[in-house]
Parts: structure tokens; C-alpha cells; sequence
């Protein structure tokens, strides 16, 4: 295909980000992977976002606030992780302007040639989009670029699937991804055997297209009513603790959670520096110095665009944070989109509680990692927030003696209302009426 460049072109670049291996290379295993690797090699992704809107991310080294939306480099950044996450390797990234897009393909008919071009030369494997793509735009596009094409939610889908260790992690993550397919299935769907059939569950006159989407509304059925028994258990466990002050610990995923969690309860809960690493909710006893016990959740971490079928998957496992005393809004104070995060955090916590009023506190976590005028500046603007580092244990006891206050009402920075407030209204407004 020649390529010719348009005016959908214009402000619009790919970024190649990794090397080609010649064939020999591949056939051998040498290489990157080493002289005798057998292991299959990653596959090779290529990253596809919508370019910025001209506003930079300002850091907040003078006390300046960022703007409301992450430039497209953070997003494909955070993408890129999502991406690793999930076992590819990222080999290049191209943006697409927002007024050249075309429905049927996401993108423009220069994008899209370069997008060929760019996949042969970096021997991409898939294509993952940072957007939603609807199912017309995902089959015309594997259709044109003959490799495979993943949206952001499908990437999600897929890490929460592998980490998914409980058998009510399992369900919750099946469920969300059969709502997630079923108006994804075409006539080339392969046959999805393993969730029933044999004689007498066809139809006259079926289409085999029929058939699978009648299955899967049937398995998303048996997936429903199983999870409504595991709300029904939960809901007893938790009618034990009413007389126990709750702690639910909520926050952007990779934000220290868990490291917080398991430095106040001495728990062993996985801590990797990865996104998503913590999908089940761990509840554990927090001695305090008085002998008051309160009951401390671990959740699983939030994003920007959390699919919503996910959301409403996961809601048995979140219910900790509906029946919760309090919400510790646990902040990533070192990241540069640390105010579109706690954003992103209000957008989800607002569909879980729907008007329910639970007292939030946020917690400024990673401080050690912040210089003394980005400190003064957080303060200024959350001047209700705990400022802490999860891995300074005299942090930590600072941080449960508040916890204990809070469980008394004493000392109370929490905000109370008619409905949980937005983390992000808990940033002060700026001078110029902008918002942290």
C-alpha cells in the first residue's frame, strides 16, 4: 500500500519503541531471550491512543495544578503498563487526532495505513487501543491490519482473568467477560463447547451464531445466580462485625495498598510494584495500643476507564467498601496524574455506594518521594489529608493512632454527607478558580 499522508495526519505521531529480530534470531531463540531460551516469546504489542489536546501536565514542584484530562502520553504510559502486565512486550505507540477519526475503523485512512506500515516493521503480534472500540470497529480493523485487536477493556479483562486466585475472583471475572462478548460474537466465533450442548439444545432452524450466544446468556445466568449466594454469604460474615468499627482501604491500583495494609496488620498480601496485583478483599483484625480492635479491608484497586461491566461483577467483593465505617482514599502523592487518579477513584466509589453516605478520609501515601515544596503544596491544597509513607513505620503508628481517633470520633478530618463525596472535592480550589 503507498502511503500518503493527510491532514488527519497533522499534530499526529507513532513512536517506534523496540528493536527487530531477524529470522534467525526468532527460529534460534538467540537474541534477547538468550542462546538457549525454549520459552515462547511475548507477544509483540503496539499501542494506539488519542493524541493530546494541546494542555500539558504541569508537575506540581510550584504548587501548580495539573489539567483535568492526562496527556496522551500518560495514558498510553499507563497503557504500556497494562500492556507488560498482561505478558506483551510494547514495541511502539501511535496517536490519533480526535477530529480525524472515522467510525467505522477508529481511525483515519492515513492512521490506519501507517498503522500497517508500523506493525510490519516492528513484526507487531496485536494491536491494543487505549479507547473502547465498538464490535464494528474491532472486526474491520483485524480485518485491514490482519492481527489481532484488543480495546482497553479487553486488556483488563484479560490481566484480571490471570490474577484472579479465589473461586469468587473466577466467577466475577468470567461474568464480566461473557457480558463483555456477547455482542461481540460473529458467525467466525469458534464454537464454545465447553459451556454445555449435546443433543437437544438446538433449536429449529438455529444459526451456530444462535447457539453460541444462547449459551453464553445461559452460562452469565448460572454466573449471576452463583454470585448472588456469595453476596448472601458475605452479607452474614459482615452482620458478625456490625458492632466493629470497619476500615475499607480504596484507592488507585498500584497506589500502596497493600504495603499500607500489611504494615498495620503485619498480613503478607502480595506487594508487587504491578498494576492489578491485589484483586481479592482482605479483611484482618488492627489491634490498637488500647486493646480496641478495628476490622482493616484491603480492596482491589481502581483505574481510569474501569469497564463497567467489571465494576458490576465485582460488587460482592467490593460490598466491604458500601458496609465500611470508614474509606482510607489511599493516594499515589508521588504520581504526576495524582489528581486524575483520585478522580477516576470518585467516578467508580459513586457507582458502588449510589448516594450511600460513607466518611472518607484521603491518605497521601509514597510522601518520602516528594520534595519539601511538593509537600507544602499537597498540604495546601489537602489540608485534610495524612501525609505518610507506608514503608516508615513511625508513619504507620502515626497513621493508627489516627485510625483510633477516628474510631472514637475524635480529632475527625472525615468527611460526612448526604452521599460519598468525590475524591477529587477534596482538593482545595486554586488561586484562578482551577482545581487540584
Amino acid at each position: 500500500m503507498s502511503r500518503r499522508r493527510t491532514a488527519d495526519d497533522e499534530g499526529a505521531t507513532s513512536q517506534p519503541t523496540g528493536g527487530r529480530r531477524s529470522g534467525r534470531e526468532r527460529a534460534s531463540g538467540t537474541g534477547r531471550s538468550g542462546p538457549f531460551e525454549t520459552a515462547p516469546r511475548a507477544e509483540r504489542a503496539l499501542l494506539v491512543g488519542l493524541s493530546g489536546n494541546g494542555r500539558g501536565e504541569a508537575r506540581r514542584g510550584a504548587g501548580i495544578a495539573g489539567p483535568v484530562s492526562p496527556p496522551a502520553g500518560e495514558g498510553l504510559g499507563e497503557l504500556a503498563q497494562l500492556a507488560e502486565a498482561a505478558g506483551s512486550e510494547v514495541v511502539g505507540r501511535l496517536f490519533q487526532r480526535p477530529a480525524g477519526r472515522r467510525p467505522g475503523t477508529f481511525l483515519s485512512k492515513g492512521k490506519l495505513e501507517e498503522l500497517g506500515q508500523l506493525a510490519d516493521a516492528q513484526e507487531a503480534d496485536l494491536i491494543i487501543f487505549d479507547e473502547n472500540l465498538s464490535p464494528v470497529q474491532t472486526r474491520n480493523l483485524q480485518e485491514s491490519l490482519q492481527r489481532k485487536v484488543l480495546d482497553r477493556t479487553e486488556l483488563i479483562l484479560d490481566i484480571f482473568a490471570t490474577r484472579a486466585r479465589t473461586r469468587e475472583a473466577q466467577l466475577q471475572v468470567e461474568l464480566a467477560q461473557l457480558q463483555y462478548l456477547l455482542p461481540r460474537l460473529t458467525r467466525m466465533w469458534v464454537h464454545l463447547s465447553r459451556l454445555g450442548g449435546g443433543i437437544g439444545t438446538r433449536g429449529p432452524g438455529e444459526t451456530q451464531l444462535e447457539v453460541d450466544r444462547r449459551r453464553v446468556r445461559q452460562r452469565i445466568s448460572a454466573l449471576k445466580r452463583r454470585l448472588v449466594a456469595v453476596e448472601r454469604e458475605r452479607a452474614v460474615q459482615q452482620r458478625r462485625r456490625r458492632e466493629m468499627f470497619r476500615v475499607s482501604l480504596i484507592g488507585y491500583t498500584n497506589a500502596g495498598k497493600s504495603t499500607l495494609f500489611n504494615a498495620l496488620t503485619h498480613a503478607t498480601v502480595p506487594t508487587e510494584d504491578k498494576l492489578f496485583a491485589t484483586l481479592d478483599t482482605t479483611t484482618r483484625r488492627l489491634v490498637l495500643e488500647s486493646g480496641e480492635v478495628l476490622l482493616l479491608s484491603d480492596t482491589v484497586g481502581f483505574i481510569r476507564k474501569l469497564p463497567h461491566h467489571l465494576v458490576a461483577s465485582f460488587r460482592a467483593t467490593l460490598r466491604e467498601v458500601r458496609e465500611a465505617d470508614l474509606l482510607a482514599h489511599v493516594v499515589d502523592a508521588s504520581h504526576p496524574c495524582l489528581r486524575e487518579q483520585m478522580a477516576a477513584v470518585g467516578e467508580v466509589l459513586d457507582e458502588l455506594l449510589d448516594g450511600h453516605a460513607v466518611r472518607q478520609i484521603v491518605v497521601l501515601n509514597k510522601a518520602d518521594l516528594l520534595s519539601e515544596t511538593e509537600r507544602l503544596a499537597l498540604a495546601t491544597e489537602i489540608p485534610c489529608a495524612v501525609m505518610l509513607a507506608a514503608t516508615d513505620p513511625g508513619d504507620v503508628a502515626r497513621f493508627r493512632d489516627h485510625l483510633a481517633q477516628a474510631s472514637r470520633g475524635e480529632g475527625w478530618s472525615a468527611r460526612r454527607g448526604g452521599r460519598c463525596p468525590r475524591a477529587a472535592d477534596a482538593v482545595a480550589p486554586l488561586p484562578g478558580g482551577g482545581r487540584a
